[in-house]
């Protein structure tokens, strides 16, 4: 047993001078510090100026274009896309992608992310990196019949299922469709019946890019939500991505199917020049989770940037500054996140998974300390994190990635000489 001493703070309360007690892989009590003393505790960990968090939860990533951070700046997206990133993905070696995504979870890990829920091609490096660094990890083999991409073969992505399927407690495998555009209507529905057997989740990008909605329309006259819908997977186990283009009516019938939808608003303002609804899909309510989605375009796996780009670029984009709040931020993050991949997570609570974060909060961006929503939002960066449990063990301290024993300076080295 042992305990993070803090200020306390999820999406409902904030909690100063506290402990939150971990045993096992659950928090077994939250309760003021001075009684600590009532508990067996073995290891205490934070103290005054500290600030005890729920794991952020990044519920769209692309961990291994870490490799590509950089390449392709300043394009729209289908540019982007077509003419940079997907020719240097046909270039991918199975070693080289397990090393990538191992900075990249990494990374993400060092600041702040208990858990990711991947998306891309060989999955299984993927999923073997997730299990060296102890990050909880939902992975999906993307799948593609409408691009010739032989990478995203779609029988691989229900082979990857099947063979990650209850076999890692931390690792959990997920249906990957790339896009309502990429993937046919009989796929979809393929996946959905899968999904539906398996008790599976669905993860998707959905209407990203105008040449996206375009495209759907054309094949089937139908708006990419309408597809979703025929097709049979709208509903509580999908996880859509994006949705900047949705209309108004797109809104009202993914609002009312119990989907999630992933806010990736810095990834979507660089691609696109476009942020999503988010304020309509709230409002309706649409359960809305936040992710950094990739190294490239973002730069950074950082859900505290993330966080903080949210609550901004959708006040630009509503010429409102009363719209997302430092705690929807949070929420969205952690709550969002937590209830998209049907986790006990999100909140720090008894019985909750022990997915948390130690910020040390001694340093001059975080005083005066009253706002601490706001503290967490605006002032915090990834660097600031001392300490991450996942699961209920420490997985990451004082800048050392515990199970790799190694730090990200490390792990630099080891990738920049094939670089140079």
């Amino acid at each position: 047993m042992f305990a993070l001493i803090g200020t306390v703070v999820d999406a409902e309360k904030v909690l100063k001078n506290h402990a939150v007690l971990v045993d096992g892989t659950e928090i077994i009590d939250v309760l003021p510090s001075d009684r600590l003393r009532e508990y067996g505790v073995g290891e205490i960990y934070g103290g005054d100026g500290y600030l005890v968090l729920p794991g952020l939860i990044n519920a769209h990533t692309h961990v291994a274009m870490a490799k590509f951070r950089g390449l392709g700046e300043d394009l729209p997206i289908e540019r982007w896309l077509n003419d940079v990133i997907w020719p240097a993905e046909l270039e991918w070696k199975p070693e080289e992608i397990r090393r990538w995504a191992l900075l990249g979870m990494a990374e993400a890990l060092a600041s702040g992310s208990t858990t990711i829920n991947d998306h891309y091609f060989f999955a299984d490096e993927i999923a073997k990196a997730a299990q060296k660094l102890g990050i909880r990890a939902f992975i999906g083999q993307t799948m593609m019949d409408l691009v010739d991409f032989p990478l995203a073969e779609p029988e691989e992505g229900f082979k990857f299922f099947k063979r990650w399927e209850g076999k890692d407690e931390l690792v959990k495998p997920t249906l990957a469709p790339h896009a309502t555009n990429t993937v046919s209507l009989e796929l979809m529905r393929e996946i959905g019946d899968f999904a539906r057997e398996r008790n599976a989740l669905i993860h998707v990008h959905l209407s990203q890019s105008r040449e996206e909605v375009r495209a759907v329309k054309e094949r089937y006259g139908l708006a990419p939500v309408e597809y979703l819908a025929k097709a049979g997977v709208l509903d509580g186990d999908l996880i859509g991505v994006h949705g900047i283009y949705l209309s108004d009516e797109e809104v009202k019938i993914y609002s009312r199917s119990g989907a999630s939808l992933v806010h990736c608003s810095l990834s979507m303002a660089k691609l696109e020049a476009r942020i999503a609804p988010i304020i309509e899909l709230y409002e309706a309510g649409t359960n809305i989770a936040l992710g950094n989605d990739s190294p490239n375009p973002v730069g950074v796996m950082d859900m505290f940037t993330e966080m903080r780009f949210a609550a901004v670029l959708n006040k630009v984009w509503r010429k409102r500054t009363d719209v997302v709040t430092a705690k929807d931020a949070l929420t969205w993050a952690t709550v969002g996140g937590a209830q998209a991949l049907k986790l006990k997570a999100g909140l720090i609570k008894p019985g909750y998974l022990a997915d948390l974060v130690l910020i040390n909060a001694r340093k001059s961006q975080f005083l005066p300390g009253r706002e601490v929503y706001s503290h967490i939002v605006y002032s915090t960066r990834g660097s600031d994190v001392e300490l991450v449990v996942v699961n209920g063990e420490i997985v990451y301290k004082n800048g050392v990635l515990v199970k790799l024993g190694k730090t990200l300076e490390e792990l630099w080295e080891e990738l920049r000489p094939s670089e140079r």
